[in-house]
């Protein structure tokens, strides 16, 4: 149970860890993109990388619940299912900053990436000897 909460606790905290960081090297790196970032006016290119921001941190969050938990599956589904109800509001009240196809990818793609990320993790954990 602690391991589960731990897990749930610790992919929270790295997607947002994660989001943060690749968005400042984002405004750092592209001055255009910290131009567009306070009004949200986002070319194509910028909402692609924002999408692939969101990916990279729920494939993190999944791979650091996974880590924590040694491949315990529900607390994986509890972290996706969690990000997925927090960035619901948050989508909806951005709803017309955005196009409708950017809000449908980045909530889709919650859930597939933590578990992906999950799934890589328990591929490298190696269970204890039995006996």
């Amino acid at each position: 149970m602690k391991r589960g909460i731990a897990g749930v606790a610790g992919g929270l905290v790295v997607w947002f860890v994660v989001a943060t960081a690749v968005n400042f090297l984002l405004r750092v790196s592209w001055p255009d993109y910290a131009a567009a970032e306070k009004p949200m006016t986002f070319t194509l290119g910028m909402l692609g990388s924002r999408l692939g921001m969101g990916a990279l941190s729920s494939v993190c969050a999944g791979l650091t619940a996974g880590w924590i938990t040694r491949g315990a599956g529900t607390p994986v589904k509890v972290l996706a299912a969690l990000l997925l109800v927090f960035f619901i509001p948050v989508h909806y009240g951005l709803w017309d900053r955005f196009p409708f196809w950017y809000h449908a990818a980045f909530l889709a793609s919650l859930i597939p990436f933590v578990l992906l990320g999950a799934t890589l993790t328990a591929k490298s954990v190696v269970p204890p000897a039995s006996g």
